[in-house]
């Protein structure tokens, strides 16, 4: 299983599909189906029923995920699309941005 360099909090780019060139924050993670859901991207419709008279039903916007291999992490210091690269730094693992050495 390939680890996702993704985490959420991130702001990233997608690379590829019917969202490509688009850049938002990443809202969850899920690394056990190589999945990211990105704020405002890959917006899918619900239709939900009524569970009583209080709280009402209706059609809700939501965000579908989307595959990892289609996101690419924006360095937040040279705000370009980058590869993750991994160094340690004082005895942590951080990551790293490819094009700049900036940690990420």
């Amino acid at each position: 299983m390939n680890t996702i360099n993704i985490k959420k909090g991130d702001t990233a780019v997608v690379i590829s599909g019917k969202e490509k060139g688009k850049q938002a924050k990443v809202l969850r993670v899920e690394p056990a189906k190589n999945k990211v859901v990105l704020e405002g991207t890959n917006m899918l419709t619900k239709h939900k029923k009524p569970k009583n008279q209080t709280t009402p039903g209706g059609i809700i916007k939501q965000e579908g995920s989307l595959d990892a291999s289609n996101v690419m992490v924006v360095c937040p210091k040279c705000s370009k699309a980058t590869r993750v690269g991994h160094k340690i730094e004082d005895g942590k693992k951080a990551r790293i941005c490819k094009k700049c050495g900036a940690t990420l």
